[in-house]
């Protein structure tokens, strides 16, 4: 009686834990509401020139969910001209620069290019400072915002640019003019570096950020058994969305937003739905298969954000950033993975005789996913 009281304790820790991870991760992440611009940065000695260059997607959710719903596509191209200007900031040592705009798009189509001028009393800056909340102010759904990130490529009139820097609303993007290299073309192994921490961290912030993601590894998590079961169902689901994702910044393979929100929502529910209702098939040769085909729309969302802006970038940095943004992706996997594997086994060893609490959790905690995955798919239907 003692034994099955205990039991019945550690499990509702159990799901309490894991219902809590759930909504912390559904209440406060966002699947993939996010547009992705470029920002070209020309630092004159009197000046600094911006050129910005956004998705239309960006433009119509800035004026539909600002109220602007009635206006023509036309308008809301010129009127978002004016809302970038006032959400995107511009600091030179660490003086607020006042800017303008001082070109708008002539038509509705493609991607939408805008030119700002920052003016500089102090003469020639050493460092400039960027930050934005673009989109920040408008939710995907209840609790998840949009979020625009930008890839900045920075350089002095004349001089060499500092490639595949990364803007998003987290932090400021700081660059110190000096550390350019300044010999054309040229590329500093500080630039490297940058370069490489500001898509690690990326990537990890996509998944820690994004419950799609959170919802689907969580589900393949609980069913494990052992961590060599682990390790191949995580390798199975990072070698098909490493695939997707490489080959999709490379315009090798491409799929349109509403097939692959879609497909990523029905991944979290068909795993979830397996270990509620099948769960000895929840392992095994079936499930590294599910793993691997629905990992390879989980790639094409991963690249989502970054597909149009890295456009133009240099062969190395492209590289780069792939190797860099799926090795932040790896890294937000196992801090998810990892906690729930080893709490099981945690509980497992301390209840030897209870072969049945892993089975439960499963069933409960999958119970759970299933429904934050039934919400999602319903938002990311067309």
């Amino acid at each position: 009686m003692k034994t099955s009281m205990c039991i019945g304790k550690r499990l509702g820790l159990i799901l309490a834990c894991l219902l809590a991870w759930v909504a912390f991760a559904t209440r406060y992440a966002a699947a993939h509401p996010v547009a992705q611009g470029t920002l070209e940065i020309v630092v004159f000695p009197e000046r600094i020139s911006v050129t910005a260059t956004v998705s239309m997607e960006e433009v119509l959710v800035a004026a539909v969910y600002g109220g602007q719903k009635h206006a023509s596509a036309l308008e809301m191209v010129h009127g978002h001209g004016d809302y970038l200007l006032a959400h995107l900031r511009v600091a030179a040592d660490g003086q607020p620069l006042d800017g303008f705009v001082v070109k708008r798009p002539e038509q509705a189509a493609g991607r939408p290019i805008y030119g700002f001028e920052y003016r500089v009393e102090s003469g020639a800056p050493r460092r400039i400072a960027l930050q934005e909340d673009v989109l920040r102010e408008f939710e995907f759904a209840p609790g998840n915002p949009w979020e625009a990130s930008y890839v900045v490529h920075v350089r002095r009139h004349g001089g060499p640019a500092m490639e595949g820097l990364l803007l998003t609303s987290r932090e400021p993007l700081v660059i110190d003019l000096n550390a350019i290299a300044q010999e054309r073309g040229a590329w500093s192994s500080i630039d490297k570096a940058r370069m490489a921490k500001d898509y690690i961290w990326h990537g990890i912030m996509h998944i820690l950020s994004g419950y799609d993601h959170l919802l689907f590894i969580a589900a393949l998590a609980l069913a494990v058994a052992t961590l060599w079961d682990l390790v191949k169902v995580i390798s199975a689901f990072t070698c098909a969305h490493s695939l997707t994702l490489t080959l999709s910044v490379l315009n090798v393979v491409r799929l349109p937003g509403n097939i692959v929100e879609p497909m990523i929502a029905a991944s979290i529910v068909f795993v979830a739905l397996q270990n509620v209702i099948v769960p000895q098939r929840s392992r095994g040769a079936g499930r590294l298969g599910v793993a691997f085909f629905f990992g390879l729309f989980h790639g094409l969302g991963f690249a989502g954000g970054l597909l149009s802006a890295m456009e133009g970038l240099a062969g190395f940095a492209v590289g780069l950033a792939i190797v860099a943004f799926s090795l932040g992706v790896e890294i937000g996997h196992q801090m998810v993975v990892l906690p729930i594997f080893g709490t099981l086994k945690i509980v497992c060893r301390a209840t030897p005789q209870a072969a049945h609490v892993p089975e439960r959790v499963l069933r409960f905690g999958s119970a759970v996913i299933l429904v934050a995955g039934v919400f999602y798919l319903i938002v990311a239907l067309p």
